[in-house]
């Protein structure tokens, strides 16, 4: 069995990938750039799976770094590839910025994929290629709607490039798994969300506020069109969504596959609402959160939530934790790494 190359592999859904990959055999392979990671998560991998994995630091968008990095590891033969700026709010300021690292980088791998003849290629899509959708739960066969955002765009225009290069070059196999919005921690606490700066995403921001780093917690807009007027997602634990990339990769690797580009929905199939996160943050951890409702974000959607039935029944992949105990895991996780040295900004 060859090596997995997993870009963006010290990056908060690629260390737990690492994880799962490492626990069920395989050798891995990481690249990333360090620009929204940091080189301490090797230790927390280490601590858990007993293996240091080895680890380039590497920029995507450098061609010539990627085709060296391809030259030193000949066995590798799959790639599970998350490296990408990711934050829906700073792609709008800054959407320059997520076409040339998102798409670029994307391209020189499939290149390099070509050149060395490498056939597997799991990929790191995301439901906000749906837009609103019309109907929910939201199914892989649902259109593709106009993005909310240039990060969003960028997940529609990478799928696009993927199908594009199955048909052009025999012998490339993509998984995209399209997944709705992972939260919280590995059950050790030695790994989890650690954004870099003011987070974008709900959980780490009320973890932050909780802990008292943060004043308090914003919630963008109660005037939405749900029960409770806040944003409704589907909220996957981290730990389970890195699960779902084993299996894809086994599938690809053992020729399963019943075309050369599947997409699968990663999500719980239960929508949440912004209100009942903080109220079972609250419930599960005895904190009481300080949060004040502010005008709407530019790019949310009102609500999504995954209809995974085709997942659980292709893949034999289902999410098993439940909220409790992935709103849990975060702030175990949280009060961990305040209690590290090196950690705190």
């Amino acid at each position: 069995m060859g090596q997995i190359l997993v870009t963006g592999g010290v990056g908060y859904i690629g260390s737990h990938t690492v994880v799962e990959l490492i626990e069920a055999g395989f050798e891995v392979c990481i690249i990333d750039n360090l620009s929204n990671s940091r080189i301490e998560v090797l230790d927390g991998i280490e601590k858990i799976t007993g293996v240091r994995p080895v680890f380039e630091k590497i920029d995507l968008t450098d061609q010539q770094a990627v085709d060296h990095f391809f030259q030193k590891y000949p066995n590798i033969d799959s790639i599970i590839h998350f490296a990408a700026s990711k934050a829906v709010g700073e792609s709008v300021q800054k959407p320059t910025l997520y076409y040339r690292n998102n798409l670029v980088s994307l391209i020189n791998l499939i290149d390099s994929m070509v050149k060395y003849q490498i056939p597997n290629f799991v990929f790191s899509s995301s439901c906000t290629v749906y837009g609103q959708p019309d109907e929910l739960p939201v199914t892989e066969q649902a259109p593709i709607k106009k993005a909310l955002s240039p990060y969003g765009n960028t997940k529609q225009i990478s799928e696009e490039i993927l199908q594009d290069s199955v048909q052009a070059f025999p012998g490339l196999k993509v998984i995209s798994l399209r997944y709705f919005n992972p939260i919280g921690a590995h059950p050790s606490a030695l790994i989890g969300e650690l954004p870099l700066g003011v987070p974008a995403n709900l959980v780490p921001f009320i973890t932050q506020t909780a802990i008292g780093l943060r004043k308090e917690l914003q919630v963008f807009g109660n005037d939405y069109n749900t029960p409770d007027g806040s944003c409704i997602r589907d909220y996957i634990n981290v730990v389970d969504l890195a699960h779902a990339h084993v299996v894809a990769i086994r599938r690809l690797i053992e020729g399963k596959n019943k075309s050369t580009f599947e997409v699968f929905n990663i999500g719980t199939g239960k929508g949440l609402s912004v209100f009942e996160i903080i109220n079972t943050f609250e419930k599960v951890t005895g904190v009481k959160l300080n949060y004040r409702v502010v005008g709407r974000r530019p790019g949310d959607v009102e609500k999504v939530w995954a209809d995974t039935s085709y997942a659980n029944k292709e893949l034999g992949w289902k999410a098993e934790k439940t909220i409790e105990e992935t709103l849990l895991s975060a702030w175990k996780w949280e009060q961990y790494i305040r209690q590290q040295k090196g950690f705190n900004e």
